[in-house]
């Protein structure tokens, strides 16, 4: 299959990548940007509330380093614990010109950041309703997914393993379960600390990968935003391609079965 026809398309928006990228925690603006030259991404996520939108004339911003004709913004509404929150952080978010497209988090507990689903499906469905393109990070559990869906979600982002964590995909089976029940694409979010994690989260079938701290944090985050490219890449091949049955036994990979004589 060539590239054109696997294009990851979400919402009638065709993304030149499968790696997203964030903007946080990196030592400077100028190795971000670097960073997000080598990853090749299409598309980066900036939360809302840790950015200056109104910066006074001659203030420098993350904005002055993202080339917004080469990279999509996805505004998201980070650091949000309650529904109301994370509504009025997306508007914020449009009336200040990022987009009408939002990643959306309701976050529900403080130590482990996970998403507060029951608030998160709530806010879905508001944002929905208010012409808003919406992604919600969410836990991965294959029921509220689904529900997400069901309430419009453009595309679904479950969490590999906890914000920043670097654990990588903790559940593999149930990233799979996900992405057999939604029509959505399925973005993973979240946990991935290197790139072979990415790899493996698109062996599963995700259709793109969310991830930032592995970047921002990694002793070379410029090296490190090429290695996630090609990770990802990689996991995208495997997966089209189809891979070899497990076996419990040995088998010759030079079988005498079938050589002509």
């Amino acid at each position: 299959m060539s590239a054109d026809k696997d294009a990851l398309v979400i919402a009638g928006k065709t993304f030149s990548s499968r790696l997203w990228v964030g903007t946080g925690k990196y030592p400077s603006f100028g190795i971000m940007k670097e960073a997000h030259e080598g990853s090749g991404a299409g598309l980066i996520t900036v939360a809302v509330r840790r950015v200056n939108l109104n910066p006074k004339k001659g203030e420098e911003t993350l904005f002055d380093y993202i080339d917004r004709k080469k990279f999509f913004i996805l505004p998201n509404t980070a650091a949000c614990f309650t529904v109301e929150d994370a509504v009025r952080t997306a508007h914020l978010a449009a009336e200040a010109g990022l987009s009408k497209w939002i990643k959306l988090e309701v976050i529900g507990d403080e130590k482990t950041l996970y998403p507060d689903v029951v608030g998160l499906l709530e806010a879905t469905k508001i944002l929905v309703k208010d012409g808003f393109t919406v992604l919600p990070y969410t836990n991965d559990d294959v029921v509220m997914a689904k529900r997400l869906e069901d309430a419009g979600a453009a595309a679904v982002m479950p969490l590999a393993a906890p914000i920043g964590s670097g654990q990588g995909v903790m559940n593999p089976l149930n990233i799979q379960l996900i992405k057999e029940a939604l029509k959505v694409p399925v973005i993973v979010d979240a946990g991935v600390g290197t790139a072979s994690d990415a790899a493996i989260a698109m062996e599963l079938g995700a259709d793109g990968v969310l991830l930032n701290t592995a970047i921002a944090l990694a002793k070379d985050p410029v090296m490190m935003a090429m290695a996630m490219k090609l990770g990802v890449e990689a996991g995208r091949l495997a997966f089209l391609s189809g891979r070899m049955e497990k076996k419990r036994y040995a088998s010759a990979s030079s079988p005498k079965d079938g050589i002509s004589k």
